[in-house]
């Protein structure tokens, strides 16, 4: 059995709920991660969970994502987010940040779910886009474009400082209207999530989750008892540690 990790409580001045010990602050790695929810009588969302062997949460379960690829933001689809979306994820970013970084993060949301699921979102169309990347090329194999208009915001976590492996990731959530393949059929998923299962929220809430994703299932919960056409414009937390607490602001 592996040893866990070391860690050591944060002193005065040190951000971060924990130190890993002979960790350096570093800077969070840009990421994104989908929430996809089927409509069903008692709503699903799609989790799975990662292998033992990973560094970052092993053995946790998960919403499909990862790190944003400069290939993202080159990705041309011919739609955008919507304004109010696009608006919060402006809000707190870094001097210089263009919209296109921006609509990456939202891009490499549905490239990470459909390498790790093999879920393809969007509608088919007769002149698909194009990318070098081998990935996208793969997905616009299908002629479907990603759906950026039905993509919400609805969170953004900062892992604590003074940890080997920061993410600030933003959390963007859809519906199963806009799944083009089977949703049940995840033959395509590389293997990195295990587990793939379509989950109720009570059945999520049992099971081994990271302390975000169990706050972010709060989150999805309340924006689904919003009328639809609010949830668009509704604020995303953000969640950041400063000086070892957590601080929560609205985007």
């Amino acid at each position: 059995m592996r040893k866990p990790k070391k860690t050591t409580p944060h002193t005065p001045g040190q951000p971060g709920e924990y130190a890993e010990a002979g960790a350096k602050a570093v800077r969070p790695r840009d990421a994104a991660t989908l929430i996809i929810v089927r409509q069903l009588k008692t709503p699903k969302i799609l989790m799975g969970k990662r292998a033992a062997s990973h560094k970052f949460m092993p053995n946790k379960f998960v919403f499909p994502g990862g790190r944003r690829d400069p290939a993202d933001a080159r990705v041309t689809c011919g739609g955008n987010l919507q304004p109010d979306v696009l608006a919060r994820l402006r809000r707190e970013t870094r001097a210089g940040v263009s919209d296109n970084t921006l609509r990456g993060l939202a891009l490499a949301a549905i490239r990470e779910t459909f390498e790790e699921t093999g879920v393809i979102l969007g509608e088919p169309t007769k002149n698909p886009p194009a990318s070098a990347n081998p990935e996208w090329q793969a997905y616009f194999k299908h002629s479907v474009p990603p759906p950026l208009a039905h993509m919400d915001f609805i969170a953004r976590a900062v892992t604590p400082t003074y940890r080997t492996r920061r993410f600030d990731t933003r959390f963007f959530m859809m519906y199963d209207t806009h799944i083009h393949t089977d949703p049940e059929d995840t033959r395509g998923a590389s293997g990195e999530l295990l587990d793939l299962h379509w989950l109720t929220l009570s059945q999520a809430r049992k099971l081994d989750l990271p302390a975000i994703t169990r706050q972010v299932l709060d989150i999805v919960e309340q924006r689904m008892q919003l009328p639809l056409k609010k949830r668009y414009g509704a604020p995303a937390p953000y969640i950041r540690f400063e000086r070892g607490k957590p601080v929560i602001s609205q985007l």
